[in-house]
């Protein structure tokens, strides 16, 4: 068996917290890093290496003896499967079994959760097998004749039946009968010359008379891998209503319209345009590679907040943009999250996903809010000085450690973060010169909404009585982690569990060690005293969702409840957050 296979199948079992890797660890294997047709049917019937980790994940029972330590912890099964795939190699002539090998031994005895997948998949073994090794086209009974007389005194050349019998002394079978065939009736002249008495010449009158040579019958086609019918999916069809918004919104600002009006039509423009955004980057990054698709995620993955974020800095709100940073990170955490959870726990009873993932996301969440926290703490217990200096420092570790994440996740450790792609586009990817130039036109008029947002702030507060905290703590997050929330819901619901936490966690993480130091740096060059100095209630508010976050993943499982409850923890702060 190939390293590949064998790592990944040891490091998923490792994942999924089984005490010893099994046939079904292997068959996830090979569905992460097969090719070829076999491969390609697989996923074309929905049966992907997510949708087997989570049959794996909701299989109940109780769990399987663990294999012995010494023999490298392999299942009992897994073993047979790899010495069946390394017989199938000798006997192609290769000293060790490919990826097809592997497939072959796997699906000869299907059982367990491989069998369970493949008949919930509707694919069958046998179309697999002729998919990876068609077959040979039937000789005929001459051909077959032919070539077993064709080595003359070669064993390998005779069935062995034949073998067996040759052995055998000779007194023991009869000497085989002369096969005669039917002679045509002489004519009267040769009648009458032969004699009735002339003996037979075997050498002459048994030769077989000669026949027309068979015409060899063509392989049949191998039979295709019933597949279902792909449906086209509507990604957030109704989001192109709320397109109408930004004509609407334009018409209010140049018009000097009702200033609630213009702030409500501005908060619903920027949904779609969030939305765009995050899509144009998706397609741009498959386009592009791994390595530049994370720095134009890293670039843009926040754009809407960062946008607006920028715009109230330079009008002076620096306390609605503190509020923004951490109202990002608590709608992420707690209710994006709980949203996702709580959809997801509606179709499984129980949710499983990445324990080492989800470790290292809330370690790096941890390590981003206690860099938040410190000068806020430095301020409270000598004053103000110093803390711009901090901050700049802090912010300057903060993106470094930003970097040093991408570099773990994309490069030395990028197995354990295989699949989310995993994620589907859900279509075709868009052309390259098509995304960027959607990309640059959402961000302009990002830009223009932003800034008719900003300048309704004041009249707005005063109209319907909020503060610029609640503003910014609630509504301004939630309008633009609007697309989001969507993507991490609808992920939930299909069963990508995976993706969806790594939405909510991973954009918190991005908005503490990225965003903030961006706006920080931006405050300088703008000449304003921007600082990670955040008021006590928003300190506290953060650590309560980092470590409740923190107690609800770790584990690797989830269930709807825990979602329900992390909803029911950003409604408190919501409701403090009003009377503030």
């Amino acid at each position: 068996m190939t390293d590949l296979l064998r790592t990944a199948a040891t490091e998923q079992a490792a994942t999924l917290g089984s005490t010893f890797v099994g046939s079904e660890h292997l068959f996830l294997a090979w569905l992460m890093h097969g090719a070829g047709p076999a491969h390609e049917a697989t996923t074309a019937a929905g049966l992907t290496a997510d949708s087997f980790r989570t049959l794996l994940g909701s299989r109940a029972g109780p769990p399987a003896r663990s294999a012995n330590p010494d023999e490298g912890g392999f299942s009992s099964h897994a073993q047979r499967v790899i010495t069946v795939a390394e017989e199938m190699a000798k006997g192609d002539g290769r000293e060790t079994p490919n990826n097809d090998d592997v497939l072959l031994a796997l699906i000869r005895e299907p059982r367990g959760a491989v069998a369970r997948a493949l008949s919930e998949a509707n694919v069958k073994p046998s179309n697999l097998k002729t998919l990876v090794r068609p077959k040979a086209p039937k000789q005929s009974s001459h051909a077959r004749r032919d070539a077993a007389v064709a080595v003359p005194g070669s064993e390998s050349s005779t069935p062995p039946e034949e073998q067996q019998q040759a052995k055998e002394p000779q007194q023991q079978r009869p000497p085989p009968q002369p096969r005669r065939e039917r002679q045509a009736p002489p004519a009267p002249r040769e009648r009458q010359a032969a004699s009735p008495r002339q003996k037979r010449d075997p050498e002459i009158d048994d030769i077989p008379e000669p026949r027309a040579p068979e015409r060899p019958r063509l392989p049949l086609p191998p039979k295709p891998v019933p597949m279902p019918k792909q449906q086209r999916r509507r990604r957030w069809s109704w989001i192109w209503l709320l397109y109408v918004a930004i004509p609407v919104s334009a018409w209010l600002w140049y018009s000097h319209g009702d200033p609630s009006q213009l702030f409500l039509a501005a908060c619903v423009s920027i949904i779609p345009l969030a939305a765009l955004i995050s899509n144009a980057t998706d397609h741009v990054a498959v386009r592009t590679g791994p390595m530049l698709g994370a720095l134009l995620n890293a670039t843009f993955g926040n754009a809407t907040e960062v946008i607006v974020a920028i715009v109230a800095l330079k009008a002076g709100y620096i306390e609605l943009v503190k509020a923004s940073l951490t109202g990002s990170i608590l709608s992420n955490l707690l209710l994006i999250l709980g949203l996702a959870l709580f959809a997801g726990g509606l179709k499984q009873p129980t949710l499983r996903f990445s324990k080492t993932a989800a470790g290292m996301s809330a370690a790096m969440l941890a390590l981003a809010v206690a860099g938040l926290i410190l000068p806020s703490l430095l301020g409270t217990t000598t004053g103000e000085h110093h803390v711009t200096e901090l901050s700049q420092i802090v912010a300057g570790i903060l993106a470094l450690t930003y970097v040093a994440s991408l570099l773990f996740t994309l490069h030395t450790h990028k197995r354990l973060f295989a699949g989310g792609d995993e994620e589907a586009l859900g279509g075709k990817p868009w052309p390259l010169f098509g995304a960027i130039g959607a990309l640059a036109v959402a961000t302009v008029i990002v830009a223009f909404e932003s800034e008719w947002l900003v300048g309704t702030i004041v009249p707005v507060t005063q109209s319907f009585h909020l503060s610029q905290i609640f503003l910014g703590l609630i509504v301004i997050p939630i309008v633009g982690n609007a697309a989001e929330h969507a993507s991490a819901i609808v992920a939930a619901r299909r069963g990508k569990i995976e993706l969806a936490v790594q939405i909510a966690v991973g954009s918190s993480t991005q908005v503490a060690l990225l965003v903030a130091p961006l706006l920080v740096l931006v405050g300088f060059l703008l000449g304003r005293e921007m600082n990670l100095v955040f008021p006590t209630f928003q300190v506290v508010a953060l650590g309560i969702a980092t470590v409740v976050s923190a107690i609800v993943t770790l584990d690797g499982e989830s269930h709807w409840l825990e979602g329900l409850q992390l909803i029911a923890l950003y409604a408190l702060i919501g409701v403090a957050v009003w009377f503030i």
